[in-house]
């Protein structure tokens, strides 16, 4: 706008001296302001401004609230590994998974929601929390590039669910593995037999098919080859989950149907006693857009009222 003002100032001058004699002109003008055309430019200017701050909402944080619900802790562990890529479920094991998921945050509203992303290494994705939107953000991300070690350490993915639910309660604690059960660590069992001594539920969840598929390379698309050369098969090892889940006091289920294996975990987790958990929830957002309209329409009614005249005195 002060570039457009600029130009516009150039333009009038330009004009006048084409109009004719430049002192017979401004004599015939006399009684135009300068000043008051710059005033004028300044008031809308400043309306301008001030309607794109009330467009932008300025909020300020309203009271925060302590809400209590009724829920339990989960930690999801979702295997992340390159046999996740394997196709024998449509469009892969780890885009079932991650739908699956989903689908299970938006049904867990009252649950505080933990993830733990594994391969050949576990990290903690996200700790418990009630912010569900969050999390999908977190699963939606999630690919073997989020851990660069490749394996499958579900006991380590396990040891980390545990550390991230506390100490103080041995109960209303679960956790959801996802996983094809390849290529296990050994020391698995035995810290699935210390989270059922803690009071934590098992439930595994198993991706993929036993007759197995290849693995597709994400950047060339050949299939994965061992070191002798041979092509990989990767299968789901739904004996082992399934050992996993009775160890762990809990259920297996294969992943064919997504919203029955929703329905199946929801089914465990609202038989377990729940506790209430303390949210601190930020409500009641102050919104100043409608200050700035209001300044900015003022402003723009009194430059109508505002002539480019000088002021004529008797």
């Amino acid at each position: 706008m002060v570039l457009l003002f600029r130009f516009l100032l150039i333009w009038k001058k330009k004009t006048v001296k084409k109009i004719g004699d430049e002192k017979l002109v401004n004599l015939l003008i006399a009684g135009y302001s300068p000043k008051k055309f710059l005033f004028k430019f300044i008031l809308v200017a400043s309306a301008f401004g001030l309607t794109a701050l009330g467009v932008s909402n300025l909020q300020a944080p309203g009271q925060i609230e302590q809400i209590q619900r009724q829920g339990v802790d989960v930690m999801i562990a979702l295997d992340v590994s390159r046999s996740m890529l394997a196709e024998d479920v449509q469009p892969n094991r780890l885009e079932r998974a991650k739908q699956l998921v989903n689908k299970l945050i938006d049904k867990l509203k009252n649950d505080r929601i933990g993830l733990v992303l594994f391969a050949g290494r576990a990290y903690l994705q996200m700790p418990l929390t009630t912010d569900h939107a969050a999390a999908k953000i977190y699963v939606n991300t999630a690919s073997p590039a989020s851990v660069p070690t490749q394996g499958t350490v579900i006991g380590e993915a396990l040891t980390i669910c545990n550390n991230a639910f506390g100490s103080k309660d041995k109960k209303f604690k679960t956790v959801v593995l996802i996983t094809d059960g390849e290529d296990h660590d050994e020391k698995t069992m035995s810290i699935v037999q210390n989270l059922a001594e803690s009071g934590i539920l098992l439930h595994t969840i198993g991706v993929g098919t036993t007759t197995g598929t290849t693995i597709p390379d994400p950047v060339t698309g050949e299939s994965k080859r061992d070191q002798e050369g041979n092509i990989v098969v990767s299968k789901l090892n739904e004996i082992f989950l399934q050992e996993l889940s009775q160890q762990g006091h809990g259920t297996y289920r294969l992943l064919v149907n997504t919203d029955e294996t929703v329905s199946s975990i929801l089914d465990q987790v609202n038989s377990m006693e729940q506790k209430f958990i303390t949210d601190q929830s930020m409500i009641n957002y102050r919104s100043f857009f409608q200050w700035f309209l209001v300044v900015a329409l003022i402003i723009l009614v009194a430059d109508l009222f505002i002539s480019e005249r000088k002021n004529v005195t008797a």
